[in-house]
């Protein structure tokens, strides 16, 4: 069985700055992608940044700039450093993996962190 565990989020004033974690644990053979995604009320659930296990990232338009993703691929963790935070940037953060264990490809999520930008 394969967990993800996020931490960090909470409310920051317009302009701040916020980091967030996620460790995957369990029976994990490999990890190919580890990332964030965001929920805001009413919305749909959209990528907000992506790393690939060999380096390549991918960043949502309005994220590029302003926040960074990183990973350390031996303790299996992501963090995501938001910087100049907006309004917009109020949702509910998601970790996610892509990760096989006992053979299978699969995608996994945490279970969500509040980020409120809000003064």
């Amino acid at each position: 069985q394969v967990q993800l565990v996020e931490s960090g989020g909470g409310l920051v004033q317009p302009g701040g700055s916020l980091s967030l974690s996620c460790a995957a644990s369990g029976s994990i053979s490999s990890i190919n992608a580890m990332g964030w995604y965001r929920q805001a009320p009413g919305k749909q659930r959209e990528l907000v940044a992506r790393m690939y296990t060999g380096g390549g990232t991918n960043y949502a338009d309005s994220a590029k700039g302003r926040f960074t993703i990183s990973r350390d691929n031996t303790k299996n963790t992501v963090s995501l450093q938001m910087n100049t935070l907006k309004p917009d940037d109020t949702a509910v953060y998601y970790c996610n993996a892509l990760i096989v264990s006992a053979g299978t490809l699969r995608n996994y999520w945490g279970q969500g962190t509040q980020v409120t930008v809000s003064s």
